[in-house]
């Protein structure tokens, strides 16, 4: 059953969260890589430029994992922020048609400043699929999610 982001994440997609991806390299060590990303409902989305270790690395092994935190804001309890960590499965989307134009003019909306980007012929967009998922709200409020527990907290 395809996962659907649950509503109760959006927040931390909504304040431009800090993200790091997470891809595997060709012996099988994790690269860590910090993105921007958006969401569509079922899917995370990232953007990259072929040619990149995270875009080489996902091309190869989709397995991915993303780590997604809300900003600090200096609060006196850090472990109150909010955080999810999503695993998942990550596909390129095709540069070119409707779907691209799309995703293209929401993340000008969402990121003007990363115009230039498009300027590239190599740029393109991942969809991640999440598997699983845990997600911590704050202190002993913490929550694993599996493929069918994240589709029916998004219904």
């Amino acid at each position: 059953m395809p996962a659907t982001i649950p509503e109760k994440f959006s927040n931390l997609f909504d304040k431009r969260p800090f993200t790091s991806l997470v891809t595997l390299m060709p012996n099988g060590d994790p690269q860590v890589t910090p993105v921007w990303c958006d969401r569509d409902g079922r899917h995370v989305l990232v953007n990259s430029a072929r040619g990149r270790q995270k875009d080489r690395n996902m091309a190869r092994d989709p397995r991915v994992a993303l780590s997604i935190a809300q900003n600090d804001d200096a609060r006196a309890d850090p472990y109150s922020i909010a955080r999810v960590t999503l695993r998942g499965s990550a596909t390129r989307l095709a540069n070119d048609g409707a779907v691209f134009e799309a995703l293209k003019r929401a993340w000008l909306a969402r990121y003007p400043a990363s115009e230039i980007n498009f300027e590239l012929v190599d740029f393109s967009f991942w969809a991640i699929q999440p598997h699983s998922a845990r997600f911590v709200a704050g202190f002993g409020r913490i929550h694993n999610l599996s493929a069918q527990a994240l589709a029916e907290a998004g219904a």
